[in-house]
């Protein structure tokens, strides 16, 4: 077996992956078909495949990562790709090279796919406009973060199957989190039913015009969710008091043991990561029976490798 899935039917076209609000639900069925396939190689001995042989990935993060750009890195080498790691901080960028520039300098040394992180909302989108690489969106300001939005959505099709009618929370910081919105388009697409739960201080503006359902009182519906991702609070993005303290906040729509107890037995509990242990979440919660982080961590892995390796298949079909 040469570890590359046997696409039937479907043809992937599109060598960027920005977003999943613009994704269809084939596109989305063969993105996780595609993943499902490559996670037996991470059950090999050797785990390694050749599809993205000769072929130079590089992580251009101009935010901090750990899991993104770790699980990009292995899934990239993987598929048997050089990875070149860049950091805006020693890089030219910080003595005022501009995001165009960077790219096309990159792009000179022969670059086939560029992942990238930045903190103004569309710098994917103008990346993929500039040069004639790959483009994968790892997070865009408050826009989308579509390879995590993946994972979440190929954690919950793996438990439960079709996702029609399932009702879905998203709860915490909504204003702040690329991966709602990534999980709100997808989830929406494939028939869930997307409830976002928080304080209306952490809901975005925009949250009238998403497919949802807002809700500020967690234990009104938290008996009837089937999932429950348990976002982060994003205390480095929140410039000013939007919850009165800590312990108010866990009180009102943390997830503890306690509430735990008025939840479906077979909930499915989730969080991006990195967790704030005691706030979105109790210990006895994030390490419980009913947890699906360390899944979700391993499928993000398969998920990414699955986004390269069809963008790269679509770059080469032009």
């Amino acid at each position: 077996m040469s570890g590359e899935p046997q696409s039937e039917r479907f043809i992937w076209n599109r060598k960027h992956l920005l977003g999943l609000r613009e994704l269809s639900r084939e596109e989305l069925f063969h993105i996780f078909d595609t993943a499902e396939g490559f996670k037996e190689i991470s059950r090999r001995s050797i785990k390694k495949a050749p599809p993205l042989r000769g072929k130079v990935v590089v992580n251009l993060f101009f935010e901090d990562s750990t899991r993104t750009r770790n699980s990009f890195s292995l899934a990239a080498s993987r598929l048997s790709a050089d990875v070149m790691e860049f950091t805006a901080k020693t890089s030219s960028v910080s003595k005022g090279e501009t995001l165009r520039d960077t790219a096309r300098n990159l792009e000179a040394m022969g670059i086939d796919i560029v992942v990238i992180r930045h903190s103004a909302g569309g710098a994917p989108h103008l990346l993929s406009r500039c040069i004639d690489a790959c483009v994968i969106n790892a997070g865009d300001g408050y826009h989308e973060h579509p390879t995590q939005g993946l994972l979440d959505i190929f954690t919950i099709r793996e438990l439960r199957g079709d996702m029609t009618g399932l009702k879905v929370a998203i709860v915490g910081d909504i204003a702040h989190s690329r991966v709602a919105r990534s999980n709100i388009w997808g989830l929406h697409t494939l028939g869930a039913q997307v409830f976002l739960v928080g304080p209306p201080t952490l809901m975005p503006s925009e949250v009238g015009k998403l497919p949802v359902t807002v809700c500020h009182d967690f234990d009104a519906i938290i008996g009837q969710m089937d999932v429950m991702n348990m976002l982060r609070v994003q205390f480095e993005r929140i410039g000013s008091t939007v919850f009165p303290s800590v312990r108010e906040y866990t009180r009102l729509f943390g997830l503890t043991m306690n509430r735990m107890k008025r939840a479906k037995k077979d909930v499915i509990v989730m969080h991006p990561g990195p967790i704030n242990r005691g706030l979105e979440l109790e210990s006895e919660v994030a390490d419980g029976p009913n947890s699906t982080i360390l899944r979700q961590v391993a499928n993000g892995l398969a998920v990414r490798m699955a986004v390269l390796f069809l963008v790269n298949q679509a770059a080469a079909q032009k």
